[in-house]
């Protein structure tokens, strides 16, 4: 069966799925990741029918970066039998001012791709390493590049800049916002779900360790709460969020901080994590009976309501606010408070249907409607890499 490998690489972890090319259309074969990188090393893997492929544990020297985890995964892949790889689609965060859509990848692309890391450290190192490997060891197999920040390219002018002098902008300062493909499926996905809702104002929120709000209208989005780079916005796992620009100044001036230390501040020690001071883990949080995971939990709240009103403005109304990704899908105590932050727009909870994680969980009486999707950037990815694949041999 031919097929298309998705990379999806982070810091710690590393995750693939590989789907199968079948009557014009994917399916989904194997999902997998390498977990703990770093720490705890472990390589799972299942099948289409949700059957466990491999579960194994691995030694820290072994597995002890990401360059590592890429191999051991590559070693795996190749034990498996009946595909026949045609294409490597891959995420990258940051596309910059150049990619407005998923890309062929060859050395220039790569080059332009890397002077963007600075802009996305956590990320975009991450996102290049088996790009670059799978260049060297399977040079004939084209690789797709899909951006985070592509989705979001269609913005006003007005809309993603910045109040500095014009020169900025031309030099690629100006907001670009992230999870794009992560929006892109969930705009997609309801459409299929609720048509008339998708035709409407929607507000989604992309809850994880990483965490960001988009408006979109009509499926397509108009507003972010991320701009020029992923620290933007919602307070996240380790990152802050919306900070005054005076902030890091005063870091730096006052403080006496090197501009090192700031990026590692704001990049690994700060959000839930530096509010805290126990975890970065919304799951732990709530299960913890210290004052100092509530107050995290209760800013987090709070900065959700406040961005959704935003974004309510700049729609001009709102007529469904969506939840995804791993705190959206899973958490209904979080759905929950920030559900009750949005009743001056009109929504109303059904928490029975709330605490089942049901997809639609607002009541029949609610003005603005409340569904759960689960993302699914990985199916996203294998689309764009075969439709580009498709047309580039046409």
């Amino acid at each position: 069966m031919d097929a298309i490998l998705v990379v999806n690489a982070g810091s710690s972890s590393l995750k693939f799925q590989v789907f199968g090319i079948a009557d014009g259309g994917l399916e989904r074969q194997v999902r997998g990741q390498i977990s703990g990188i770093g720490t705890r090393p472990h390589l799972k893997a299942n099948g289409a029918d949700g059957a466990v492929l491999v579960d194994r544990g691995y030694d820290l020297k072994a597995i002890g970066d990401l360059p590592d985890a890429i191999s051991a995964a590559r070693e795996w892949l190749l034990t498996l039998d009946g595909f026949e790889l045609r294409a490597i689609g891959h995420r990258v965060v940051h596309g910059g001012p150049d990619y407005t859509q998923p890309v062929l990848i060859d050395a220039t692309v790569v080059d332009r791709l890397a002077s963007y890391q600075d802009l996305a450290p956590l990320h975009q190192p991450n996102n290049l390493a088996p790009i670059r490997l799978a260049m060297e060891i399977n040079p004939d197999v084209p690789q797709v590049a899909c951006f985070d920040t592509a989705f979001h390219r269609g913005h006003p002018e007005h809309a993603d800049c910045y109040a500095l002098p014009r020169t900025f902008h031309d030099q690629g300062v100006r907001r670009y916002g992230f999870h794009g493909l992560s929006y892109e499926y969930v705009a997609e996905r309801l459409r299929e779900m609720a048509p008339k809702v998708a035709g409407g104002k929607v507000v989604v929120a992309h809850l994880g360790s990483g965490a960001s709000m988009c408006a979109l209208r009509d499926g397509r989005s108009i507003e972010s709460t991320m701009g020029f780079t992923a620290l933007d916005g919602l307070p996240m796992g380790t990152r802050p969020g919306q900070l005054d620009p005076g902030v890091v100044l005063y870091l730096i001036k006052e403080k006496g901080l090197t501009v090192e230390a700031v990026s590692d501040l704001l990049y690994h020690d700060a959000g839930l994590k530096g509010l805290s001071g126990i975890s970065n883990d919304m799951r732990e949080l709530l299960a913890s009976d210290d004052p100092r995971a509530a107050f995290a939990i209760a800013h987090f709240v709070h900065r959700c309501g406040l961005n959704a009103g935003m974004l309510a403005a700049a729609l001009g109304g709102v007529d469904a606010f969506i939840f995804t990704a791993g705190v959206g899908e899973n958490s209904p105590p979080i759905r929950a408070r920030i559900a009750e932050g949005l009743a001056w727009l009109g929504a109303e909870l059904d928490a029975v249907a709330n605490e089942a994680g049901a997809g639609v969980i607002s009541t029949p009486r609610s003005r603005v409607a409340l569904h759960v999707i689960s993302t699914d950037e990985e199916l996203m990815i294998a689309r764009h890499t075969l439709a580009l694949i498709r047309a580039h041999t046409a």
